[in-house]
């Protein structure tokens, strides 16, 4: 029987970015998940708990969600970056990942992997269901896994606690973000746990019956 997943939740500055690094007790390879703006942190993380990179996934190619992927990739050469089709050109373009509306240029290396609706991929003996949820970005994707103890979701920016991604950049769409979020992920259990992007853990159910965006009451 495969171990429990064990997860870390490293938050960058200044956006409050969360990236996650799991892996199973046992196993030295882990999956990293939205690198931000302290590689470093992310790296101490690794290294603190004797692990080894098997893949970095990427949920959509805004800034603060790839500014690590250069220092990860320092570090560990060999590593996958895996990322949606879709959002794939933004890796490497500033003005379309947003760094250079910010003031600053963010240039991620290039993916070496990319992933579509339906797709699984799998890494550190996990396996991901990749979904395609447009919206926040236009080629957002989530990664779910499905374990012993319950659904995962690793959501990026589409669906937080008590809100949504935002949808005033160029290309989003809340009528798109919103349809994401109700033919993708509502359609869960709704024990599945989502590790957002930004902001704490919540459940599919919870946000089904009260997020103020999306929920019951609006839908």
């Amino acid at each position: 029987m495969a171990t429990k997943l064990r997860v870390e939740t490293i938050v960058s500055s200044p956006f409050e970015e969360n990236t996650y690094v799991l892996w199973r007790d046992g196993d030295p390879r882990c999956v990293v998940i939205d690198p931000g703006l302290e590689p470093g942190a992310v790296i101490a993380c690794i290294e603190e708990n004797g692990l080894e990179p098997a893949a970095i996934l990427i949920t959509h190619g805004h800034t603060d969600h790839i500014a690590g992927n250069a220092g990860m990739k320092q570090r560990w050469p060999d590593c996958p970056l895996v990322i949606g089709h879709g959002d794939a050109p933004k890796l490497t373009d500033p003005w379309a990942n947003l760094s250079a509306t910010h003031g600053f240029e963010i240039v991620s290396p290039p993916a070496d992997k990319l992933v579509a609706e339906g797709n699984t991929y799998e890494a550190a003996g996990i396996s991901f269901e990749v979904r395609e949820t447009p919206g926040h970005s236009t080629g957002h994707v989530v990664f779910i896994s499905r374990e012993a103890d319950g659904v995962q979701v690793w959501g990026g920016d589409v669906l937080f606690a008590g809100s949504v991604g935002r949808t005033d950049f160029p290309g989003c769409s809340f009528e798109v973000l919103r349809e994401s979020i109700e033919t993708q992920l509502f359609t869960l259990e709704d024990e599945a746990v989502v590790y957002p992007g930004h902001g704490p853990t919540t459940t599919i159910g919870k946000e089904k019956r009260t997020n103020p965006f999306v929920g019951k009451a609006v839908r």
